[in-house]
């Protein structure tokens, strides 16, 4: 799991950050003017990217946070078990089996390839090929 520092007040809407080890979509970022005895602070809102769960931190906008490096792979679908769906790695062709994403059901077929974003032992369906 590979993951670079960053400050928080350089991050933008859409960047991703790790929380409680979690990569994470950033919502939004809202930075409080320095006070008299302290310097600002940044409340920031991300959402999960593979939980979809809504969290929120608030911290001195100085201070550094992760950002996660995400891998994404072509993976081919071999087979679909239920609500899941096992994907062959094209690199290494190691089998995966992950669970199926509303916004895929149907759309899939067995033998297409489809991009997957992968993060330590996370992983998710991004797009069709």
């Amino acid at each position: 799991m590979e993951k670079k520092p960053t400050s928080i007040k350089s991050l933008k809407s859409g960047s991703f950050v790790i929380i409680d080890d979690v990569p994470c979509k950033v919502d939004g970022i809202q930075i409080s003017k320095p006070g008299k005895h302290g310097g600002a602070k940044a409340r920031l809102t991300a959402t999960g990217l593979f939980d979809n769960q809504k969290r929120v931190i608030v911290k001195p906008a100085d201070t550094s946070i992760n950002m996660p490096i995400i891998e994404k792979k072509a993976m081919q679908v071999v087979s679909f078990i239920g609500d899941n769906v096992q994907l062959m790695d094209l690199e290494d062709y190691s089998m995966h089996e992950i669970p199926l994403p509303d916004e895929f059901k149907g759309q899939v077929t067995e033998g297409e390839e489809v991009i997957v974003w992968v993060y330590g032992p996370h992983m998710l369906i991004k797009s069709k090929k």
